[in-house]
């Protein structure tokens, strides 16, 4: 199979079984962490997700740097577990392990927790380096809005079919407002301070988008479990629209989950319908940002943080309906200012 090119969107009738797996688990909120395989089938596949995670295979401090995860996730398994991992296993590069964790046999379940390992051990550790670093809001927020609109930008640039695209930061009434509406008022759980939405031609359009930022902006493992809103389609009926997909992939059972699910916000009207997540996504910085790094931060850490975001992609017809009556986003903030008004025990204003 010939590497496709960077910036072409795939229609859903190419995806192969990593991609359906990976759409699935975003529409339906899952964590990569419950999975028992992988699905990769080629060093081209394996090569573009490592890319997305924001490792560089031609660079020698970030081959180092996932050799270190490795080693770090076998000393955690052996510690602990006193988990026996192979010599085969224990001496493959990450590339090797992701193509054993999609096989067969003892390899595949050592090199499937490793993986696993590694992934939070490197998700604690671009933390960590977040709060070592010194960087403002500001800087943070800069980083991310440089990496999502550099990867919109191109898809623009090459036709794709986006046709509105908004980017933004949650104003500080807007976070009170939200926060005083909520039970759990707590800051650390409101995740849209950073939002994206995408507005694309046709339903069928999404599903390629999103692969499309799958490979180039955001990995699908650093979703947010438990935040996937899809009130938009049945993603079962729809691939059912392919059957060569199901032809080639009998793996796709009719009784699989189909990732339709209502959002729990109780402020949403019931005719509301949108594709919603949340991704903690990766973030490489840069060099003017980590020469401020305290000494062996870098070399401890890495140079990936993670910063959550909130993303929303919706058809055209679909975010028509949506401006109308109680699904508006009008009607929706006067709902949720009516809820902190009762909260506050405030008597809405006379009007003139």
């Amino acid at each position: 199979m010939s590497a496709p090119h960077p910036h072409r969107l795939i229609p859903v009738d190419e995806f192969s079984l990593a991609d359906i797996e990976a759409i699935r688990l975003i529409l339906s909120g899952d964590s990569v962490i419950d999975w028992h395989r992988l699905s990769y089938t080629s060093e081209r596949e394996v090569a573009e997700a490592i890319a997305a995670q924001e490792f560089r295979l031609d660079d020698q401090a970030d081959c180092e740097r996932l050799e270190s995860l490795k080693q770090q996730a076998i000393g955690y398994l052996h510690r602990q577990f006193n988990f026996p991992v192979p010599k085969a296993v224990a001496s493959a590069t990450t590339a090797e392990l992701m193509l054993m964790a999609s096989g067969q046999g003892h390899r595949q379940v050592c090199a499937c927790s490793i993986l696993k390992c590694m992934h939070i051990i490197h998700h604690l550790d671009g933390r960590e380096l977040l709060f070592v670093l010194p960087m403002s809001d500001q800087e943070v927020f800069q980083a991310v809005e440089e990496k999502v609109y550099r990867v919109i930008g191109n898809m623009l640039a090459h036709a794709h079919p986006v046709i509105e695209f908004v980017g933004g930061r949650k104003n500080k009434d807007s976070l009170y407002t939200k926060l005083l509406s909520k039970q759990d008022t707590i800051a650390a759980q409101i995740y849209d301070k950073l939002r994206f939405r995408i507005v694309v031609r046709h339903v069928h359009d999404i599903l390629p988008i999103l692969h499309y930022l799958t490979r180039t902006l955001f990995p699908f493992s650093y979703i947010v479990p438990g935040q996937s809103e899809n009130s938009v389609f049945d993603f079962q009926e729809f691939c059912a629209g392919f059957p060569n997909l199901r032809e080639q992939y009998p793996q796709l059972q009719a009784d699989t989950d189909g990732g339709f699910s209502r959002s729990p916000n109780q402020f949403s009207a019931e005719s509301y319908r949108v594709l919603h997540f949340v991704v903690d996504m990766p973030v490489r910085l840069p060099t003017r940002i980590l020469e401020r790094a305290p000494p062996n931060a870098i070399d401890k850490y890495g140079r990936i943080i993670f910063v959550i975001c909130e993303f929303q992609i919706v058809d055209h017809e679909t975010d028509t309906k949506n401006e109308l009556g109680e699904a508006s986003h009008a009607a929706y903030k006067e709902r949720q200012k009516l809820a902190v008004m009762r909260r506050l025990r405030l008597n809405p204003r006379p009007s003139k």
